[in-house]
């Protein structure tokens, strides 16, 4: 079906009975394919610039393995996400290119090569706990084409060591600041910098930080403005975000 509508649409074109505009946006609304437990998007990247991306964690190891081959066979960039290195050890038995980030716990596949990625996004944690959840908003923002900058363990416990990344933040266009315990660390960048700061809260911490719900809290409660807060541990959506903005024209 998706093959003779898009031939459907080429043919009109060529003909000259519809203009490559009206094909395009027809083009960005085609079905999903569906897999019975799964329905792939697979006009995503027209949408939005990027291609449907696996969250792994929940997904049975035979799911994961019928939506990557789908997604490679289509030439698409493959993201998983939330997975472990036994997971990735079996979609590299049939991938012979996936590559694997185990702080991140990140495959990708089909990932292009950037010659000029786009500079602008700086990547902080507070504390080195919080390094998984920065490198997967990282590497989400470095495989949709960024240039990423990292400055880890700078929270507010020894103000001075933020302090000394004053060369990076003023070179950010934005910034994705990741904390957990009480989650000041987003608050004080954002009164620092000019550009828009995305807050990330980790599940980090002791009791009474309920796995997360204090940091978020603290940061949806911030007196600081240009702050916007994703949810706890979610560093993808942070990464994602991260690069809608600094895709923006400069």
């Amino acid at each position: 079906m998706h093959a003779g509508r898009i031939r459907s649409l080429l043919e009109r074109v060529r003909k000259g009975t519809l203009s490559t505009e009206a094909a395009m946006r027809r083009l960005k609304h085609l079905p999903y394919e569906d897999l019975g437990f799964a329905k792939l998007d697979s006009h995503r990247h027209l949408r939005r610039g990027f291609p449907e991306v696996v969250y792994g964690e929940g997904k049975s190891l035979p799911q994961i393995l019928a939506i990557v081959g789908r997604m490679a066979r289509r030439g698409d960039a493959v993201m998983v996400t939330r997975v472990g290195a036994d997971v990735y050890r079996k979609v590299r038995a049939r991938h012979r290119k996936a590559m694997y980030q185990p702080d991140a716990r990140v495959i990708t596949l089909n990932v292009p090569r950037y010659e000029r990625p786009t500079q602008g996004i700086l990547i902080l944690a507070a504390g080195t706990s919080d390094v998984p959840v920065a490198e997967e908003a990282a590497l989400t923002a470095e495989v949709m084409g960024n240039s990423v900058e990292r400055a880890y363990d700078v929270g507010v416990a020894g103000i001075h060591r933020l302090l000394d990344q004053k060369e990076k933040l003023a070179r950010a266009r934005v910034i994705v600041v990741v904390a957990g315990m009480e989650g000041a660390l987003p608050s004080v960048v954002s009164g620092l910098v000019d550009v828009p700061v995305i807050g990330v809260p980790t599940s980090v911490g002791y009791g009474t930080g309920l796995k997360g719900t204090a940091a978020l809290m603290g940061m949806l409660n911030s007196c600081s403005t240009g702050l916007m807060v994703v949810n706890i541990d979610n560093g993808f959506g942070a990464g994602y975000a991260a690069a809608l903005i600094n895709r923006a024209p400069r």
